[in-house]
């Protein structure tokens, strides 16, 4: 009997006349050694009786058309709703909407929706401008002379295909 303790002594560390640990007697370690070894053998067991009940949850699953993605799917729901359910998030949740109910929070609010609605107006305004802006060039005398100029190159180098007429293009027809 001990002398297959003795072998199983030397592969865990307590070694025959080796030290042993501070406040432990020989006889203690010895019976640490086979608790130790017997609990070692249940893990082993447990671990060949859990892959085998892995694969046959895994066949059970196929067979009922359970597959990889909608097992991620339900497992993720699962987690959520624990998640959901956790004394961190209803406490968490809880602080949000008093924070949501304070008055600093409503004029924070406010201010950023006014900042907000100032920087659309801001921005149109700016749109509106540069839209005047760029009319009033378009209609200036320069503009012309120089849309004149692009469409007479344009005809020159074109020439009269696609059906135009002998007179020279106008600006009436320009893309802009």
């Amino acid at each position: 009997f001990y002398s297959s303790i003795g072998s199983s002594k030397s592969s865990t560390g307590v070694t025959s006349g080796g030290t042993l640990p501070p406040g432990l007697t020989e006889e203690e370690a010895e019976e640490i050694q086979v608790e130790l070894t017997k609990v070692e053998d249940e893990i082993q067991t447990l671990r060949q009786v859990l892959v085998v009940k892995e694969r046959h949850a895994t066949e059970l699953k196929r067979r009922l058309g359970i597959g990889p993605l909608s097992e991620i799917k339900q497992n993720f729901t699962k987690g959520w709703h624990e998640v959901q359910c956790s004394n961190a998030y209803l406490t968490a949740s809880a602080t949000f909407e008093e924070i949501g109910r304070s008055d600093a929070y409503k004029k924070t609010q406010e201010t950023l929706s006014q900042a907000g609605h100032m920087t659309s107006a801001a921005f149109s305004s700016m749109g509106s401008a540069i839209r005047n802006r760029f009319g009033e060039i378009r209609n200036s005398p320069s503009f012309k002379s120089f849309e004149d100029k692009v469409e007479n190159m344009k005809y020159k180098v074109m020439g009269r295909s696609n059906g135009e007429s002998d007179h020279s293009p106008t600006s009436n027809n320009a893309p802009f």
